[in-house]
């Protein structure tokens, strides 16, 4: 009965080893859910977000001041220091946004104040921002756990036609300029002028357009054409030596939206060695004001199967719309959408090219042709013509002081009808 016993119990003990044996196998051999991939691949590859617009929202919201909230938590926009850990955000371009209201008039005080309280934003907050200017300065801030912050000017009037003030936002620390908003400058047309709702100014770039691209190539600051005209579109391809950028659009094969890019220009992109970093807007991912996570990656599919894989990205547009697609209402919810494209069957290697690869390979390009250029050019002295820019809110200044007489001729014309206009508005 004992030698039964002790035979029954040593079974027993087989059983419990086997069954212990099975767990610790389970445990860790089972398959990571699209979630957990998801998460291990952006916590090893920077998600690189090209826009957005919450210095925007802290203007409107409370004029700049950031001791009025905090940004850990501060729960009424988009984006918040708390949701931009959750969403495991690795870079983010801060978007100085310039209205087109301003143009001619105090641009570049807004573009300014902007870019200064972009630079507040990450000084108040140490421990989870650092900004940085460079590819290589992207990376190291990653991997220091803190969100790489680097800063965009959006809208090409912020500059106020002048190459002297493109090269100092470069030295505050601009990487890229949109080269229009919703209006045209006096050298590049907007993408309003595609859906008609907007005269055409210039076809394509005029002769100081091309002096902005090759000063901004000369300097290292991408050149972004989220914005533009499909004319301006093509002839920065042409004039500029560096890879451009599209910092938030997306396809226009599946919204019919002028903001979005079309499939020629997308195959074309190929040759630039550019990219799209596709914007999360309803009206540009349905064109309806609702959309859903899935219907955003729809877009990135598509850009993917018609441009490459070296030819997409994230440009969430964040904070520049009121709510975002269902699934992916706010910054937390990047994740999500790295999860549906696993799901969709995207390579390990092409979600990381998504998630920040394709855009430090532009980035670095862009630097390398900046070098060489700097060996053999000098920044440019070019002055756009004044008849193109003059109006009661500008000078002559840094004109030749012997203004030809048919343009002292337009400034009294344009002071006239000025006086004119404002009396009009008073009665």
């Amino acid at each position: 009965m004992l030698k039964f016993l002790i035979e029954m119990l040593l079974k027993c003990l087989d059983i419990l080893v086997l069954l212990s044996l099975m767990q610790c196998f389970e445990k860790y051999t089972a398959i990571p859910s699209y979630q957990e991939r998801a998460e291990q691949l952006m916590k090893t590859t920077a998600l690189i977000d090209g826009h957005n617009d919450m210095p925007w929202q802290l203007r409107k919201r409370v004029h700049n001041d950031l001791s009025a909230i905090d940004l850990k938590t501060w729960n009424v926009t988009h984006t918040n220091i708390e949701k931009l850990r959750a969403g495991l955000i690795g870079a983010q371009f801060w978007v100085a946004y310039v209205p087109c209201n301003t143009q001619n008039k105090d641009a570049v005080r807004h573009a300014l104040e902007q870019i200064d309280v972009i630079k507040r934003m990450v000084q108040m907050f140490p421990e989870d921002f650092q900004l940085t200017t460079t590819a290589d300065g992207i990376t190291e801030v990653f991997h220091s756990g803190k969100i790489a912050s680097l800063i965009g000017v959006e809208g090409g009037h912020g500059i106020d036609n002048s190459l002297g003030a493109l090269r100092m936002f470069y030295e505050l620390g601009v990487r890229y300029l949109t080269l229009t908003h919703t209006c045209n400058t006096p050298w590049a047309d907007t993408s309003r002028v595609d859906s008609g709702s907007v005269k055409p100014g210039v076809t394509g770039l005029s002769d100081f357009g091309k002096k902005v691209a090759k000063e901004m190539n000369r300097l290292g600051m991408l050149i972004d054409l989220s914005h533009v005209s499909e004319d301006t579109m093509l002839a920065a391809f042409e004039v500029s030596v560096a890879p451009v950028i599209f910092s938030h659009s997306s396809a226009f094969a599946l919204c019919n939206n002028y903001r979005n890019v079309q499939d020629k220009v997308l195959r074309k992109l190929a040759n630039n060695s550019g990219i799209v970093m596709v914007n999360f807007y309803p009206d540009f991912i349905s064109c309806n004001g609702t959309a859903t996570l899935s219907q955003v990656a729809d877009h990135l599919d598509h850009i993917r199967n018609v441009a490459g894989a070296d030819h997409v990205g994230i440009g969430s547009d964040f904070d520049g719309f009121d709510r975002g697609p269902i699934g992916l209402e706010d910054v937390s919810k990047y994740p999500a959408l790295i999860a549906e494209l696993l799901q969709r069957n995207w390579t390990d290697k092409d979600i990381k090219k998504l998630l920040g690869l394709n855009f430090l390979r532009v980035f670095e390009k862009a630097e390398e042709v900046s070098r060489e250029l700097q060996k053999t050019s000098m920044p440019s002295n070019y002055v756009i013509d004044q008849d193109k820019v003059q109006s009661p809110c500008r000078t002559s200044l840094g004109y030749p002081s012997a203004a030809p007489h048919h343009s002292r001729f337009h400034i009294i014309i344009n002071t006239v009808m000025f006086i004119i206009s404002l009396t009009a508005t008073r009665s």
